[in-house]
């Protein structure tokens, strides 16, 4: 198996999500929160937030709209027949509440082979409105070899 390296650098076009009240409170259920901060407008301004704050990881959520373009670009190749999810860490910054827009741009950030598999390692930056940081994504997939 030999992997295309020249991919890696290349960013791709931001992608913009409107965080909503009714998809950070259906978030917190799916996911069994209990915390009033995601589920209350009122228990969530009473604590000094504009509206319902998102649970950390509903960052998947408005990180998955732009790592799309890079996961299917032909120029990175990737096989999805011979995938698997190798891993994710996330770090937060600002919290991300109901209303905020956040910009996500993702970045290529490394392309290797190893025992036969190919390693595909992407970083992805979310921002606020105001340019804040709200989460930066390090997403591993990793493509067995035929």
């Amino acid at each position: 198996m030999a992997v295309n390296t020249q991919a890696v650098g290349k960013r791709y076009e931001p992608t913009r999500y409107a965080v909503g009240r009714e998809k950070v409170i259906e978030y917190a259920l799916a996911v069994g929160e209990r915390n009033p901060l995601h589920l209350d407008v009122e228990a969530a301004r009473a604590a000094g937030y504009a509206d319902v704050v998102a649970p950390p990881m509903f960052a998947v959520v408005f990180a998955a709209r732009s790592m799309a373009p890079a996961l299917f670009d032909p120029e990175v190749g990737i096989n999805f027949a011979l995938m698997v999810h190798g891993g994710q860490e996330l770090s937060w910054g600002e919290l991300v509440v109901a209303g905020d827009e956040i910009m996500t741009e993702v970045t290529v950030k490394e392309i290797y082979e190893q025992e036969g598999r190919g390693f595909y390692i992407y970083e992805s930056i979310s921002r606020n409105q105001r340019g804040a940081e709200v989460v930066r994504g390090t997403w591993t997939h990793i493509v067995r070899g035929a």
